[in-house]
């Protein structure tokens, strides 16, 4: 995730998840720019921390997985375990 400083995870309640969310949408403190990519896991946005002043990538989790504690589990490790790497090649 080379567009974004730090990557922010979210499990969002299904009635704030539309599953595919345009450039100025906001989440919380965070506006959307654009769609990076989907996986297993969720969609990735470019997104703007309007608290922090910074840009992130953040990490939207289905409904459906939010309501399974495992896959919650593994979400939040993939999202601390991104948020310690450092490396001159990974933006901050």
């Amino acid at each position: 995730m080379s567009t974004a400083s730090t990557q922010e995870a979210l499990a969002l309640p299904e009635a704030e998840y539309s599953g595919s969310l345009s450039a100025g949408s906001r989440i919380g403190p965070y506006e959307i720019a654009e769609f990076i990519g989907a996986g297993g896991m969720g969609e990735v946005y470019r997104a703007h921390d309007l608290n922090l002043d910074r840009i992130v990538a953040l990490k939207l989790l289905p409904p459906e997985l939010a309501a399974d504690p495992e896959r919650v589990q593994r979400f939040e490790e993939e999202a601390r375990a991104a948020s310690a790497l450092s490396h001159p090649s990974v933006m901050r």
